[in-house]
């Protein structure tokens, strides 16, 4: 009987190199998809969470808040809350700079926009930060009682 020697052969080294690449061009494609669905989700969350605590803050308090009042962790370079009042009726739109997927955020957030917004004649959350030009905004409309 023959010694062989321990170790691999150049054959087997090969085989498994070609099975590591097959299952890394499966994989890369999927964790690059999901990399851009969870950005799209986080503007989209928090796209509704300015909505949300604009108005609660005007139903609790009366008055517009600050932009720092509405969203802790969001970040005030990408983001920004404008709105209009006219007897009590508010016309208010979140614009964020950041962009992303927009089938994705649709997903989120269906009425999300893609596209610049006019902001003439309303007043501004968010003037001293907010940077960039706006990729996507939500508007929506309510009435104060």
């Amino acid at each position: 009987m023959k010694n062989r020697k321990k170790g691999f052969s150049l054959v087997e080294l090969l085989i498994v190199l070609a099975v590591m690449a097959a299952l890394i061009a499966t994989i890369t494609p999927v964790a690059l998809n999901a990399i851009k669905k969870s950005k799209a989700t986080q503007v989209g969350q928090n796209m509704k969470t300015l909505s949300s605590a604009f108005e609660n803050a005007l139903y609790v308090n009366g008055n517009a808040p600050t932009f720092a009042n509405l969203g802790r962790d969001i970040d005030s370079a990408k983001y920004n809350v404008v709105y209009t009042t006219s007897n009590g009726v508010y016309t208010v739109a979140v614009l964020t700079s950041e962009p992303v997927d927009e089938e994705a955020l649709k997903g989120v957030l269906k009425d999300a926009t893609k596209g610049t917004y006019t902001t003439t004649g309303m007043e501004s959350l968010n003037t001293s930060s907010y940077t960039g030009t706006t990729q996507y905004y939500y508007e929506f409309t309510f009435a104060t009682y």
